[in-house]
């Protein structure tokens, strides 16, 4: 059943159109990923299907009473309001409500707070949590759900995934979180002035877009190569002058024009403008940077970690992970020595250099411009080795002639995070420490900043609920508050889940004693995780066309089946080691 149709949307702001020709259609029950470059334009297409602003041009047209919720990406509250009062705050009789939003209150484990619980008290990811029973008890046949992930900790997205998964309304999300896409998702548009009908549509999962949009791109530089060529050979021909131009027809003159506009279209989809992040080379490693030993740090009575020795060397790749209000940042805090420990002894290098982005970008001066963040005075930069133009400088980070003069306080969450890494690449290191960097930034600029970290010679310190990001990056997964180490994420999440509940070892007994094991990487693993649905998936195409005597195609998906038997043998032997 189709809930809800999009025709020729077109949308701008001012002079700047954010999307034309954009086109498509939402059946009940699907579960789509809308992803994107930042600034394309996701959460007014979002807010356009919602019904809370209009498009400029073409229609959205809805079924009957279709429902649609929208969580939005960063929901707003009332002062004052209680969890329960919050949840039927839309709602048109909230007394009758009430049994629903108890319900709701225990299925998305807020009872643990009480009904009497003021919103405003709660973090992030709770009030998301709120939010999100909010919209769903006015029964939603279809859920927008902006950045749904965001200040939702690993534990807070696991439960997300599960529990979206297992709806059957369907739900419209943006994310840049590539795993919650892959686990939830079965469709995904692509909105990209890049793609051809600016809009690409996938069914499948997200790996199956990556391919799709690798494809795509390949494609388009191929074609864009050879619309080169061609038009290289008719503007030979056309300059021979008015002789040669006597012997051909009128029309070759007038498709030669034609040709070029094709060609400068084709490039102009091609161009790809993406953050240029690198860190350059540390100067000094010595073999030990950091050492740790027996740390122990409380606040209020609570201890957030004891006994938590670690050594930190040049090629150290380690990633953070725990609950909100775990302790992450405080233990990074006390590894820098920018916090005292209650006990235990801490070793830096003497004149160690260390980058460090926090989570709550406090270096950037909120009240100046984006030049003036970088470049306090003068008009250049020094930028490894050479005296660089802050304005070129500023454009390697997508800040251009428009961008580089406004306040940082009008800018995006995406755009803050390219600033604050603009500002540390000036800066020459030995460690980098990066506290949540990747909130808000989109997929390319994810891609850039992790292909920049794992070139950088140097120790790298990581905080981020970005799983995608940190197993792709990280050899040593470090879980607060049990003070673990594991392997990679996925290790993790299954000891995490109750798979391992051994062979895991305390910090202390770090694993960086020894070289971390090959790992697989993380498209192996999601074909590994997705196999047994795969097969099972075409036994029953197999069954199908044998009730309806289709020979010929049953031996083909035969064949299909025997090939990931033998490539399921064949990944399960490579994640054992």
């Amino acid at each position: 059943m189709l809930l809800l149709n999009v025709n020729d949307l077109e949308k701008s702001f001012g002079s700047r159109t954010l999307f034309q020709g954009v086109s498509f259609g939402l059946e009940q029950g699907e579960k789509v990923g809308l992803v994107g470059p930042n600034g394309v334009g996701k959460s007014t297409l979002a807010k356009i299907l919602a019904g809370q602003i209009s498009p400029d041009e073409g229609q959205v047209t809805r079924s009957q009473g279709l429902h649609v919720g929208h969580l939005d990406q960063d929901p707003q509250f009332k002062k004052g309001l209680t969890i329960i009062d919050a949840i039927a705050e839309k709602t048109f009789d909230p007394i009758d409500a009430i049994a629903k939003a108890y319900e709701l209150l225990s299925v998305l484990k807020l009872d643990q707070f009480g009904d009497q619980f003021l919103v405003e008290e709660l973090s992030g990811g709770w009030k998301k949590r709120v939010a999100l029973a909010r919209e769903l008890i006015l029964n939603p046949d279809l859920l927008i759900l902006d950045e749904p992930t965001n200040h939702l900790d690993v534990s807070g997205i696991l439960w997300l995934e599960e529990f979206l998964a297992s709806q059957k309304f369907a739900c419209l999300m943006i994310t840049h979180d590539r795993l919650f896409l892959q686990r939830v998702c079965d469709r995904i548009l692509d909105l990209d002035p890049r793609n051809p009908q600016m809009l690409l549509d996938i069914k499948g999962t997200y790996l199956d877009y990556s391919e799709a949009k690798q494809g795509l791109l390949s494609a388009g530089i191929k074609q864009e190569e050879v619309l080169k060529n061609k038009l290289s050979r008719e503007k030979e021909w056309l300059s021979r002058g008015p002789q040669a131009r006597q012997t051909k027809q009128k029309a070759r003159i007038e498709a030669a024009g034609e040709l070029e506009e094709e060609f400068d279209s084709t490039r102009a989809r091609n161009f790809k403008r993406s953050a240029r992040i690198d860190f350059g080379e540390a100067s000094r490693l010595p073999k030990k940077l950091i050492q740790a030993k027996d740390l122990s740090k409380s606040f209020g009575g609570r201890e957030i970690f004891s006994d938590f020795s670690y050594l930190v060397r040049p090629t150290t790749r380690l990633g953070i992970l725990g609950e909100n209000g775990s302790g992450k940042s405080t233990l990074i805090r006390c590894l820098l020595g920018l916090e005292p420990s209650d006990s235990g002894a801490l070793e830096q290098t003497e004149g160690i250099k260390v980058s460090y982005f926090e989570q709550g970008k406090e270096t950037l001066d909120h009240s100046k411009t984006v030049l003036k963040n970088v470049c306090p005075e003068g008009d250049h930069v020094f930028f490894q080795g050479n005296f660089v133009h802050v304005r070129s400088y500023l454009e390697r980070f997508l800040f251009f002639s428009h961008h580089v003069d406004l306040v940082v306080s009008k800018l995006s969450g995406g755009e803050k995070a390219r600033l604050r890494l603009a500002q540390l690449m000036l800066q020459e290191a030995q460690i980098l420490v990066l506290d949540e960097p990747t909130n808000d930034l989109d997929t390319e600029t994810l891609e850039v900043l992790e292909e920049a970290l794992s070139q950088f010679h140097g120790a790298v310190l990581l905080v981020t609920h970005d799983r995608f990001f940190m197993d792709s990056l990280c050899d040593q997964i470090l879980a607060l508050p049990q003070m673990q180490v594991f392997s990679d994420y996925f290790q993790w999440e299954s000891w995490h889940r109750g798979g391992l509940q051994k062979n895991t070892k305390k910090s202390q007994q770090s694993s960086s004693e020894k070289p971390a094991p090959k790992k697989m990487s993380f498209k192996d693993k999601f074909e590994l995780e997705n196999m047994e649905q795969a097969i099972a998936s075409l036994e029953g195409e197999l069954k199908q066309l044998e009730a309806a005597g289709d020979y010929k195609k049953m031996a083909e998906v035969q064949a299909t089946i025997d090939q990931k038997f033998s490539r399921w043998a064949e990944l399960e032997a490579q994640a054992k080691g």
